[in-house]
């Protein structure tokens, strides 16, 4: 293959970084943000719903720029930018012409799940990396046969190992798929134990915690998974990519399965696989396969690249500029945040940002509104993560809030002596007082949580409740409270 790489990728690259820091400071943070920055400040091999490399990165940010919101946003936004790279590169591999490479970095530069997920700080602008480089490496050693670039592969997947557990199962697809030849030598095994070695602290830290990821794993199984929200998933794949676009991917997946190399055969097949096993079992995440549109959309850029250099051009560029024009209004922060909430149908993510100052100036209301010998044996409780993490992040004078929601569980219940609770429960929630009365004989609501512009999210509607008459001492009561989902 002699065509050049199209430099023009990586302007295309750039642009969507530029753009997702030009937004970065919309709005506010975002829950799984403030999970994240609460995770940073206990940092550990693992933690009960991911690995350790996005609270890493949070740690990173925090210790460079303070609690900075555009500090933390940068990661995911270098991630989206680097994604659309190897969308590029991934097409050339498959060789694709210059003008097939820019049309592939700017159909991964289109799709709306990448902004989505790109524009705040969690995990899956990380894991679209990993898959989508990993898919990078496995069509080069497809086309060239050269093997030691799964050196490369071991290191992109331990990287992915750090962040979730989407990249083993993705390389587990295309090893098992993908011939004997391309596995069985000392490079693939080398790469294996590069990938092994980012494994083994976080498989301490769940021997050492009760493997409370598997446990995990399996709620959020019953919550999202089952045959009656596979067809959630299936309409869900249809958005990943730009709608103008469905079409490319769908040419790219068929041009694996027919190019005859074993190695790219194997990520057709990776993706049908992945597609029917998280289907079943995570239905209602319709993102877990995001990354593999990047290759499928190089593979189809290649595909397609004669048809539409001498026909189609326009027609496909006007449907894109109006797909993506429609879809950023949606799905990033660009409208006045009275323009977004939970009939915002497109995407919770933009409500999840809004209110939570005012959430912990509710909670310090009601904090200070106590007596002060009766702060002196209070602790602050909260139904999850999120608004723990909020009132420890941004409640300054406040002192910290502790949660049985997942890993907060396993910090601890904070004072030991604590006779007052002051507990803040969600809108989502409207039995939460009830679940309180379990566990105190006096429930008394003293607060409840507004946003000022009136976005419903899951926070708006809920309340503080002021609760005392302990049924067992708070350190015998805190057991009890753990959950995880």
């Amino acid at each position: 293959m002699d065509e050049r790489f199209d430099r023009r990728v990586v302007v295309v690259g750039g642009v969507v970084f530029a753009v997702l820091m030009a937004l970065s400071t919309r709005y506010g943070y975002q829950r799984d943000e403030l999970y994240f920055l609460d995770c940073a400040r206990h940092l550990q091999p693992g933690y009960v719903d991911q690995p350790m490399l996005a609270p890493l990165l949070a740690r990173v940010s925090l210790e460079l720029f303070g609690t900075w919101l555009p500090g933390l946003r940068l990661w995911p936004a270098l991630a989206a930018g680097a994604t659309v790279v190897i969308g590029g590169l991934t097409a050339r591999e498959f060789g694709g012409t210059r003008r097939a490479q820019l049309f592939a970095a700017v159909g991964v530069a289109t799709m709306p799940a990448l902004w989505a997920a790109s524009h705040v700080a969690n995990t899956t602008p990380y894991a679209v990396l990993a898959l989508a480089a990993l898919a990078f490496v496995v069509a080069r050693i497809g086309r060239t046969g050269d093997v030691r670039w799964w050196l490369l592969g071991g290191l992109v997947t331990g990287l992915g190992l750090m962040n979730n557990h989407q990249a083993g199962f993705f390389a587990l697809a295309v090893v098992l798929t993908g011939g004997r030849r391309a596995v069985l030598n000392r490079w693939f095994a080398a790469g294996v134990a590069i990938a092994a070695a980012f494994v083994v602290p976080e498989l301490w830290w769940q021997a050492q915690h009760h493997w409370a990821t598997v446990e995990m794993t399996r709620q959020l199984n019953r919550e999202n998974g089952g045959l009656g929200n596979a067809p959630v998933w299936v309409v869900g794949q249809l958005l990943m990519a730009s709608l103008a676009l469905v079409w490319v991917w769908a040419a790219g997946l068929w041009h694996l399965w027919r190019s005859g190399r074993p190695l790219w055969r194997a990520l057709a097949w990776a993706y049908g696989l992945l597609f029917a096993l998280y289907a079943v079992t995570t239905g209602l995440k319709v993102y877990y396969l995001m990354g593999a549109y990047v290759y499928l959309l190089a593979a189809g850029a290649v595909a397609v690249d004669g048809w539409l250099h001498a026909r189609g051009r326009r027609v496909v560029g006007v449907a894109l500029a109006v797909c993506t024009a429609v879809f950023a209004v949606l799905l990033l922060p660009v409208l006045p945040p009275t323009g977004i909430g939970r009939e915002h149908k497109m995407d919770d993510t933009l409500a999840d940002t809004v209110g939570w100052p005012q959430l912990v100036a509710t909670v310090g209301s009601v904090w200070s509104s106590l007596p002060p010998e009766q702060r002196a044996g209070a602790v602050i409780f909260t139904e999850n993560y999120a608004e723990a993490a909020a009132v420890n992040e941004l409640g300054r004078g406040l002192p910290t809030a502790v949660s049985g929601h997942n890993s907060q569980w396993w910090w601890g219940p904070g004072n030991p002596a604590a006779t007052t609770v002051v507990a803040v429960g969600p809108g989502s929630d409207p039995e939460y007082a009830g679940y309180l009365a379990r566990y105190f004989t006096d429930v008394r609501e003293a607060a409840t949580i507004t946003n000022p512009y009136g976005v419903p999210n899951i926070e708006s509607g809920g309340h503080v409740w002021v609760c005392t008459g302990l049924r067992e001492p708070w350190p015998q009561l805190w057991p009890r409270l753990r959950h995880y989902d």
